[in-house]
């Protein structure tokens, strides 16, 4: 059936407390997609962010974020008060998330907040620490251990906790007890504050689309609690890494850095780890993107130690087989494979073989000097259409830089040499909305007609990303009142 929705990441939600969070704010951007007649809301991963503030990097691929815990719900709780919150320094550009200072600030308010609760005797704490028994021990010991070691990563500790010896794993434990059970309370909390957002949304007819990043981060609890999954050397250290190559955006390719999987082990467990992983996300959320979904038919594998991804080349991935094991243990499932980049026959028949809709992105469709699959003529159903994605600029900020050639090309195929440039946005909107695809997702942004000053990131930069947020006064009626009636002019208004 054919609906539509909008990317927002929670991060860029408004709120009291310098990010966006759970809080009453969330509640309303929630009233405002069912009053837009929007079936989707698409974010961001929810995961704890790591170094470069980025949701694709996390300290575990199981757990949340303790910034998007809401802190005026501690305080309803009596956990804290107004006045230590108000006390905190979150920045001063309510546009602008200011992670230096919230992870200055939020965490110590969050211990206040843990200190005066009676978590230890809390029965439904005590059933969420027994149902994620498998990731919440690991994680947080990982994260205590990671503190007391002022931040370093796992593979500059001591021998004994680096190789988890049970006498060091048992000794950390045991001096650690505190800030392990405090890791826990966090995610408690971020967990039952999520779900009740969720549940909230989902009351309300909205659907929740999240994202599962394809890989860990070197820097994470995964790596150190189950090295088999990875391809490591006998020294701990990865033997080769994961980016994508060079071509047209980056001379150098992209080097993520990320730890490459063993595909050979996890199929001889018949992909255990990945069936946790994508059961779990299907507690957090009612439909899947996958990230980098080619990389499941092949991956680019860059030697470790490297400085760019020049010198990488492609592996087999698991293909097929991995996603039939998945159905197999966890029935169909609502997964949208986003299969962008240059895609080989076999990345096509994958996504194919497994059903999943793939992605098109308006942008991509304006090149004169090719043909293009992006074009919306060229669509099919089982497609989930965007004017442009969290790593894409704006629609305006786009169009403002993209050639005189690509600009006369796009008004010639929307026939709207009668829009004005500040109006343009619309235009793009709605040849999306117009598209055959059975799902169309428009970022925030582009409603709002924003430029690159809102471009959440910018792909192989650090710095500066992920950090525009949206003000409560930009959700309009009027615009609320437009969003609906375009989804009702073509036939968006029928939920999935």
């Amino acid at each position: 059936m054919r609906a539509s929705g909008i990317l927002l990441p929670i991060s860029s939600l408004p709120s009291k407390y310098g990010i966006g969070c759970f809080s009453k704010e969330a509640y309303r951007f929630v009233d405002g997609l069912e009053k837009a007649h929007q079936h989707f809301w698409q974010i961001l991963p929810l995961g704890q962010t790591s170094f470069g503030d980025s949701p694709y990097q996390s300290f575990s691929t199981f757990a949340g974020n303790p910034y998007f815990i809401d802190l005026e719900k501690l305080i309803e709780e009596g956990l804290i008060t107004r006045e230590e919150c108000d006390e905190c320094d979150f920045g001063d550009n309510a546009r602008v998330v200011d992670y230096g200072k919230i992870y200055a600030e939020r965490y110590d308010i969050l211990w206040t907040a843990f200190e005066n609760s009676n978590v230890r005797e809390d029965k439904a704490f005590i059933r969420f620490v027994e149902e994620n028994k498998d990731w919440l021990p690991d994680y947080a010991l990982y994260m205590a251990v990671k503190d007391s070691h002022d931040g370093s990563m796992w593979t500059d500790w001591e021998e004994g906790i680096k190789l988890r010896k049970k006498e060091d794993v048992d000794m950390y434990k045991e001096e650690l007890s505190d800030d392990i059970l405090f890791y826990e309370f966090l995610q408690y909390k971020f967990f039952m504050q999520w779900m009740e957002l969720k549940e909230y949304a989902n009351s309300h007819g909205v659907k929740i689309i999240g994202d599962i990043p394809i890989y860990v981060a070197f820097d994470s609890a995964d790596c150190w609690s189950d090295k088999k999954l990875f391809q490591f050397t006998k020294d701990n250290i990865p033997s080769a890494v994961a980016g994508c190559p060079p071509d047209a955006f980056a001379a150098t390719g992209q080097l993520w850095g990320n730890p490459l999987y063993d595909w050979g082990y996890h199929k001889k467990t018949g992909y255990k780890w990945w069936i946790r992983r994508v059961e779990y996300s299907f507690k957090l959320y009612d439909v899947v993107r996958i990230d980098h979904f080619r990389g499941f038919d092949e991956y680019y594998s860059i030697p470790y130690g490297d400085s760019t991804a020049e010198n990488g080349h492609w592996e087999k991935g698991p293909g097929i087989g991995l996603f039939k094991t998945i159905e197999d243990k966890l029935g169909k499932l609502d997964i949208i494979a986003e299969d962008l980049g240059y895609l080989t026959d076999s990345v096509i028949k994958l996504v194919k073989d497994t059903g999943y809709p793939g992605m098109k992105i308006i942008q991509f469709a304006f090149d004169s000097r090719e043909e293009s699959n992006y074009l919306p003529h060229t669509y099919d159903k089982n497609t989930v259409v965007y004017t442009g994605t969290h790593d894409n600029d704006t629609i305006q900020g786009w169009y403002r830089t993209i050639s005189d050639e690509d600009r006369e090309y796009s008004k010639k195929y929307m026939n709207n040499y009668n829009t004005a440039d500040k109006d343009i946005h619309n235009d793009f909107i709605r040849i999306a909305m117009a598209s055959v695809s059975n799902m169309a997702i428009i970022p925030l942004q582009d409603y709002l007609g924003l430029g690159s000053e809102a471009r959440i990131n910018i792909p192989s930069t650090v710095g500066g990303n992920w950090t525009w947020r949206m003000m409560e006064e930009d959700i309009t009626d009027e615009l609320l009142d437009r969003i609906a009636q375009m989804t009702d002019i073509y036939g968006r208004n029928c939920g999935s």
